[in-house]
């Protein structure tokens, strides 16, 4: 008698549970896409879309960097045409300072800014900073919408972030992910001239999204896409917002970056195990050398001495260290924290300057009628230091950073070689073409050059 009624409650009990929860799954959809949704219309339109157009010469891809430090399209066949690339880039100040990446618009001759709200301008190129990819351009503008900046040390891995950008010309294209990570370094290969401390993200970075924000939920950006490895790996990396933040407005002030410096070359005894077993201490980095005249130079600090940590944080890399005396700025007090032969004690230092490079420049003359800058590149050619837009050495395609190192079929060491082979082929002719063999970004290039003499 009993047996059906017993039977029949746990019969109709699922079915309104399953469909109450189907009701709250729905519900919880629509909260996540409104919440994506708001994340594209809170930072859309502050991001912009840069085409780069540079003169004739050597046709190239997109420009993207890669971590595996070559470009991600390969080089289309030797045109004169103008060659265009687009990337992305944002507001950085609402009178006009944008931000993008410096080989999104390194030698272009003409940059072509796009807005969300379909206005297009012009922009300049104000500063760049090589060592971190970071470019400053200027358009005429007031009142626009500026992107608001998050604290990029606040960030966590595992954190949802979102890019926006114009991957393979797809503009304002909007892709979510996680920060994978922090503190990337090393991305690039030994012996790249770079300040690295980059965020990982899996969000999907493609080439054209090189200068877009990364940004969190609340739109606020947390870095600017610069780097990716391989396409479709899942492993991007950005310059975190406080760095980006700093360099932006040192360059918007001065034109330049001034990085602090102490002197030093270490080595994370985490890294070695062999440090580990024969200083028998687990963290520090290891102090490998000291440059001559630099501030640890006097400092009282030895070869050999393992820096525990700064003002008391804790060191464990060489990128720690780097990241801590960068956060001081210049002509700031230390203490380091050093363990020497078993004993502890603390060494003050007062941060310098880091010095920039020599740089040889050719004479007046060469200056303009070439319209370039060179300098020597350690015996191997003259290197590409900048390009005058309405000089002979834009017209003919060459860019900044690359590595003359033949001139008319000769090899030439440095910047006196170049400028003696070209001027050598005029033999009292007014101008000559000189075919200059270039290596650009790991390839071998041939520019006609046409040389004249100053009148």
């Amino acid at each position: 008698m009993h047996k059906p009624v017993v039977h029949a409650a746990p019969v109709s009990m699922p079915a309104r549970g399953t469909e109450g929860n189907r009701v709250e799954a729905r519900n919880l959809l629509r909260l996540l896409d409104a919440g994506f949704t708001a994340m594209f219309e809170e930072v859309a339109p502050a991001v912009v879309v840069i085409e780069a157009v540079r003169k004739g010469g050597t046709a190239e891809g997109t420009g993207e960097r890669t971590g595996e430090g070559r470009e991600v399209q390969e080089p289309l066949p030797d045109m004169k045409l103008d060659r265009k690339s687009e990337g992305s880039g944002f507001v950085f100040r609402e009178d006009g300072f944008l931000l993008t990446n410096l080989h999104v618009v390194d030698g272009a001759q003409r940059l072509d800014v796009r807005f969300r709200d379909g206005r297009r301008m012009e922009g300049r190129l104000l500063a760049a900073d090589e060592k971190t990819d970071v470019a400053v351009v200027k358009v005429e503008a007031s009142g626009l919408v500026a992107a608001r900046f998050a604290d990029s040390d606040a960030v966590r891995v595992g954190q949802l972030v979102g890019a926006i950008g114009a991957p393979y010309h797809q503009e304002y294209s909007f892709s979510c992910g996680w920060v994978s990570g922090k503190g990337r370094t090393n991305l690039l290969g030994a012996g790249t001239n770079l300040h690295e401390d980059y965020l990982q993200t899996d969000a999907f970075i493609n080439p054209g999204n090189s200068g877009g924000p990364l940004f969190d939920v609340d739109g606020a950006v947390v870095g600017m896409n610069t780097l990716v490895n391989g396409i479709g790996r899942g492993l991007a990396f950005a310059v975190p917002s406080n760095l980006l933040r700093d360099v932006a407005e040192q360059l918007i002030r001065s034109g330049r970056v001034v990085r602090p410096w102490v002197g030093v070359r270490v080595e994370g005894v985490r890294e070695d195990r062999e440090l580990q077993r024969r200083l028998q201490i687990q963290g520090g980095v290891l102090v490998k050398t000291i440059e001559a005249g630099s501030p640890a130079y006097g400092s009282g600090l030895r070869v050999s001495d393992v820096i525990q940590d700064v003002d008391g944080v804790q060191m464990d890399s060489a990128q720690d260290l780097q990241r801590e005396v960068f956060r001081r700025g210049t002509g700031k007090l230390l203490q380091l924290g050093v363990w020497r032969a078993g004993a502890r004690m603390q060494i003050p230092v007062t941060t310098g300057e880091l010095p920039e490079p020599a740089r040889s420049l050719p004479p007046a003359s060469a200056r303009e009628t070439l319209g370039l800058i060179v300098r020597d590149s350690s015996g191997r050619g003259a290197r590409v230091e900048g390009v005058s837009p309405e000089g002979q050495a834009a017209k003919a395609g060459l860019q900044a950073d690359d590595l003359i190192d033949e001139v008319g079929g000769k090899r030439v060491s440095g910047v006196e070689d170049f400028l003696r082979e070209c001027s050598s082929g005029l033999d009292g002719r007014a101008e000559e073409t000189v075919k200059l063999g270039v290596l650009r970004k790991g390839r071998r290039v041939f520019i006609a050059l046409k040389v004249e003499k100053r009148r």
